[in-house]
Parts: structure tokens; C-alpha cells; sequence
């Protein structure tokens, strides 16, 4: 994989006096957690570094915001989150550690910390990559989204924020916090149907453009619809949304204004890549781009796999 450029390694040097240092007698899970900073705020969670002092490691420790520790259908999701992350064990998510109650009886769970960079703060400085690197980043997320979807779960909610490139390369894909899964019986929870619009609304009260498209812009048109049945495509479409950006540098639909990009999305058709950027868009991927963001999810490409083949042809030939 190309390389992308990276924080400096800064590491700690591993002594013997901390790999032998013997465990108490008694394991108190409440002192397990020295809290070093919070490393980032979103809107119903917190996710604060801190040191395993039975590990001797530094890992990232997620919770709930105070507001919401009470909030069911929050720590359902935080659960869900954590498990999701757990249970899938793939090379491109976060390793999930621990999962438990502080101790104030309030959720947590903690997971690997990785040093990086997001998708979004790459395409910042795209001038310095070429396209063979960000379509590295969209192969290893597409084995993810084959893999999540082979177990029966959408994720929902990707966009570069949620792509993160790490000091060695590794690409994870993050936040499974409003993934979608069924019961055995096929059924799903009543709350899934209120998602987009909660994300919606969320963001019509934010400031600031880019929180507005950081989100709106990468949803599909069922998602926004609300549809219950949604289901695998909806990812699709949102990766080829990210896709339309790293081709062009540009969003597919873009609007200071909420309710004009939901229109645009539900409703109008997106330029062609090579139609609105100066960077040379090869044909194969421009076609698979504009599959993707089909208004009808059953026109979009079938599966991950359909998506891995096309990236994993000889695309470069025709820049």
C-alpha cells in the first residue's frame, strides 16, 4: 500500500519492571483506568484516552455524555456498538477490549487507540496523492462493508470522518454506533426507523457547513426516506458518494441549505465525475462511482464483491 503521511512515532520504550509487575491480590475494576484526556466529543458520546494500569497500555475508553447515560436506546447502541466491533474481528475495525459499568453503573467500553489520520483530513491536502492512494483506502473499507454485511450488518453511517488511516497504514472503519442488524426472526428494532431523522435534525441545529454535509451528503435516498426496509445498499450508496469526492474533490450534491440536499439526493441526478473536476477520472471507476449513487437501490452494484471486483481491475491504464 502506498504510504500516507504520518504523525511522528513517538514510542514507549517497554521495561521489565512493568511487564512483571504483579497484579494485587484483590482487582479493583473501579481503579483499573487512570484517565490521561478526552481525545473526542460527539453528539451523544465521549471517547477520553486513558491508561490500563493492569495492561500497562494506553487505550481509548467510550462512554456516554452525561446527558444520555440514562437514555435506553443510547446504551443499546453503545452496546450495540461495542459488540458489533467485537463480534466482527476484521482487520479494517478497531478491536474492542472491554465492555462494562463504571463506577457509577454507567456504560463504558474501551478499544485499541490508533494514531491517524481521517479520510476527511487527508482529502484536506488531496493535492498531495494520487488517486491510486485514496482508492486503496475505499478497497480496504469495501473488504470491511463485504465482511459486516456477510454477518448481517449495515453500518449506516459512512463518510470520511469515519475512515481513519493509522501511523502504519492499517485503514479502520469507525463508529458502528447506528449499525442495523436483525433478530433471527428477520425483524429489527423499533427505533431504526427514526435514525436518518434523528441525524437530520441533529445536524439542522449544528453550525457550521461542513457538520451539515458531513453527514446529509453521504445518506441514501431510503435512509433519508426513513424506509424500514432499508438494508446493505444503503452502504453502497454511501461509499460511492465517497468515492464521487475522492474522484473529483467535490460533493455529489452540495448545498448551504438542508432541505435542498435532501431534495438533491431523493431527487436530482449527480454530474458526472470527469464532467466537474480537473483531475483525470478513469472510466471504470467513474461508471462504478455513478452505479453506486442510483436513486433505486436494486440498480446499484449487488454486492461488496461486485464493487472489489471493478477496484481491483487495471483501472490506472486509463490515467
Amino acid at each position: 500500500m502506498h504510504k500516507f503521511r504520518q504523525p511522528p512515532k513517538e514510542y514507549s520504550k517497554v521495561f521489565l519492571e512493568d511487564t512483571d509487575r504483579p497484579l494485587p491480590d484483590v482487582i479493583n475494576q473501579n481503579t483499573r483506568y487512570m484517565f490521561l484526556a478526552t481525545i473526542a466529543k460527539g453528539g451523544k458520546s465521549l471517547i477520553k484516552s486513558c491508561k490500563d494500569l493492569h495492561l500497562n497500555r494506553v487505550v481509548a475508553y467510550k462512554t456516554l455524555r452525561p446527558e444520555f447515560v440514562d437514555d435506553e436506546i443510547e446504551k443499546k447502541r453503545l452496546l450495540r456498538e461495542a459488540r458489533i466491533s467485537a463480534m466482527l474481528q476484521h482487520p479494517n475495525t478497531i478491536p474492542t477490549y472491554e465492555i462494562g459499568r463504571d463506577n457509577r453503573g454507567n456504560y463504558y467500553f474501551t478499544m485499541k487507540l490508533v494514531h491517524g489520520y481521517t479520510l476527511r483530513e487527508i482529502m484536506d491536502y488531496r493535492e498531495r496523492y494520487d488517486l491510486s492512494q485514496l482508492i486503496e483506502v475505499i478497497d480496504q473499507i469495501s473488504h470491511v462493508l463485504a465482511s459486516a454485511h456477510a454477518h448481517g450488518v449495515v453500518h449506516r453511517d459512512i463518510k470520511p470522518e469515519n475512515i481513519l488511516v493509522g501511523r502504519f497504514n492499517e485503514v479502520l472503519l469507525l463508529d458502528w454506533g447506528l449499525a442495523k442488524v436483525w433478530r433471527k426472526d428477520g425483524s429489527t428494532t423499533d427505533d431504526d426507523t427514526h435514525e436518518s431523522e434523528a441525524v437530520v435534525h441533529s445536524e439542522e441545529s449544528m453550525t457550521g457547513r461542513g457538520k451539515l454535509q458531513g453527514t446529509l451528503c453521504y445518506m441514501s435516498p431510503e435512509q433519508i426516506r426513513r424506509d424500514p426496509n432499508i438494508d446493505f445498499s444503503t452502504d453502497i450508496y454511501s461509499l460511492g458518494s465517497v468515492l464521487y469526492e475522492l474522484l473529483t474533490g467535490k460533493l455529489p450534491f452540495d448545498s448551504d441549505m438542508t432541505y435542498e440536499i435532501l431534495d438533491m439526493v431523493e431527487n436530482q441526478e449527480p454530474a458526472k465525475p470527469s464532467e466537474v473536476t480537473k483531475y483525470k477520472v478513469p472510466k471504470a471507476l467513474e461508471k462504478l462511482c455513478l452505479q453506486c449513487l442510483h436513486k433505486e437501490p436494486a440498480a446499484r452494484p449487488a454486492s461488496m464483491d461486485e464493487i472489489l471486483r471493478t477496484l481491483q481491475q487495471n483501472w490506472l491504464q486509463e490515467l
